[in-house]
């Protein structure tokens, strides 16, 4: 077993009981792995059961067959290892921008003087310092997700799970967020499991990328992206990014 790997899941399965009894199968036998400082995004068709993935593997629910470890180890109990982040920002209307973001450390059961001083301190590393008396409804939604991930970042500074965290966004804020996650990535040396239906997003930020079928999920291919880092929005036009779309492309006509 590599010693490096952060995060290893083995033969997952996960079913449910339809209304009738009998059995909706929906994860069949996944296995993937996430190494240390990697980025691995997972694509696959809408409703194939990403979002379930995401909550076994956290420890929200329970896989029915399968094994997860994280550095190396079996862990059953998960909830609270992974800095979990969504599509919607899900922020607290009553706090401000730092209070948001203080909570990640509240979680953690951090003195409350020093959390303050901890979220100050990355709000102004990661450029949203100015803002940190704003209440969510005075930001742009752009500042809602940067807001979110660092309060992720907060809960956990290590292993991350983002599940589509940019689904909602226009192109262009997209974009800059992309730039924003790798600049938190390359800083802080994050682990990230990355959930998305967007091919370039998916070939932008990622290391590797693991393809899924159609219900019952299963994994059809995983991709590595051959990119140089550090990316720049001018590798949408180079030829390997082509490439890996074209080729990512086919393989989602396939399922």
């Amino acid at each position: 077993m590599n010693s490096q790997y952060k995060l290893i899941a083995r033969n997952l399965s996960k079913q449910f009981k339809r209304p009738d009894n009998t059995q909706l199968n929906v994860i069949n036998d996944i296995s993937l792995h996430v190494s240390e400082k990697e980025i691995v995004s997972i694509i696959g068709p809408s409703g194939c059961g990403k979002s379930t993935l995401f909550n076994m593997i956290s420890g929200i629910e329970s896989q029915n067959t399968g094994i997860i470890r994280i550095n190396g180890k079996i862990e059953k109990n998960r909830q609270g290892m992974f800095g979990y982040m969504f599509q919607d920002p899900l922020l607290f209307p009553w706090r401000t921008v730092l209070e948001n973001v203080m909570v990640g450390y509240e979680i953690k059961n951090v003195k409350k003087e020093t959390a303050r001083k901890n979220t100050y301190r990355l709000l102004k590393e990661f450029g949203l310092s100015e803002y940190s008396g704003f209440y969510p409804h005075a930001i742009s939604g752009g500042m809602k997700q940067k807001t979110a991930l660092l309060r992720t970042v907060a809960f956990n500074s290590s292993l991350l799970l983002l599940d589509e965290p940019f689904g909602s966004l226009d192109a262009i804020t997209r974009s800059a967020l992309h730039l924003y996650l790798l600049n938190l990535w390359k800083k802080l040396k994050l682990t990230i499991l990355f959930t998305t239906h967007d091919i370039r997003e998916a070939i932008f930020l990622s290391d590797r990328i693991y393809v899924l079928s159609k219900k019952p999920t299963h994994i059809i291919r995983c991709l590595d992206v051959d990119l140089p880092r550090p990316r720049k929005i001018l590798d949408f036009t180079s030829p390997v990014f082509v490439r890996l779309e074209k080729k990512l492309i086919g393989l989602l006509k396939l399922v």
